[in-house]
């Protein structure tokens, strides 16, 4: 990354631009993690198209916009703001700083996005359950709504303690990794500062960061799915049980879907400061 200060909210943006495309491989990856028997991605993509038709692998569309608004704008917001205190005074900012204001952007990230992290959740699995067992939520406000009013309002930030742990490590991997890639391989002469140059490191952060995130985020997403679990605690143990494996349900998917995210997010990200530049 340049010397420059950054304008903090563009993250958020360039997150939602990017979710567009790569939400029907988040919502694959829900219905590998939350399966208790070891169907392939194929099978679950099979399935739920000829149960549900191709529209239903966009269900809880608006929750993820959402999530991103508040999630993505929130961690890249932090992560920003704090390196450019470094950058007002001319100082270069170290990768151990940058591991600690990503994990502090994404605390905070998650913090702001739970509500909206669990509705997606729900809103994807929704297509799997029995219609008796469904929430049935129209959009991400009437879920919030339905929630608030008959589980309370803390239920929306059930699974947090997993996402949080989640958030920093995603935030590390994308976003603390892809700076320091990036300005390792500038620095060599290995890459020039263009699209080509963002979509490898890019490439590089979205592994890393599916790769160390990927055991919370089953947990996450267990979770957040509905009562099966009693904490988080309880959700790893019995996880557990089904083999170490089991923490990396889903992980294909997982990889298939964030690696395009993180590469979307940053070739938007790069674009939207070439176009607002800080003063």
């Amino acid at each position: 990354m340049s010397g420059k200060k950054q304008k903090w909210y563009l993250g958020g943006i360039a997150g939602m631009g990017a979710v567009c495309f790569t939400h029907p491989l988040d919502l694959i990856k829900v219905h590998l993690q939350t399966q208790h028997k070891n169907s392939g991605i194929v099978a679950v993509v099979a399935k739920n198209f000829r149960n549900n038709g191709v529209l239903s692998f966009y269900n809880g569309l608006s929750a993820s916009l959402t999530r991103q608004a508040t999630y993505t704008t929130v961690r890249f917001g932090v992560y920003e703001i704090l390196q450019n205190g470094h950058k007002e005074r001319g100082e270069t900012v170290s990768f151990q700083r940058r591991l600690l204001y990503a994990s502090l952007g994404g605390v905070a990230g998650a913090l702001a996005g739970n509500p909206a992290d669990l509705i997606n959740v729900r809103m994807q699995r929704d297509v799997r359950l029995p219609v008796h067992q469904r929430y049935n939520y129209r959009h991400v406000v009437d879920g919030l709504v339905t929630i608030a009013r008959n589980e309370g309002v803390t239920r929306l930030f059930r699974g947090f303690e997993a996402n949080c742990g989640r958030a920093a490590l995603m935030t590390i991997g994308q976003v603390a990794f892809y700076d320091q890639v990036k300005e390792g391989l500038l620095s060599r002469d290995l890459i020039s500062d263009n699209t080509i140059g963002h979509f490898t490191c890019s490439t590089i952060a979205g592994t890393g960061a599916t790769i160390i995130t990927q055991p919370v985020d089953v947990i996450k997403t267990r979770l957040m799915q509905g009562g099966e679990y009693r904490n988080f605690v309880h959700c790893v143990l019995q996880t557990g049980k089904e083999g170490p494996l089991a923490f990396y349900k889903g992980f294909l998917p997982a990889w298939v879907r964030l690696s395009p995210q993180t590469i979307l997010t940053w070739v938007f990200l790069e674009k939207l400061r070439q176009l607002f530049p800080s003063n």
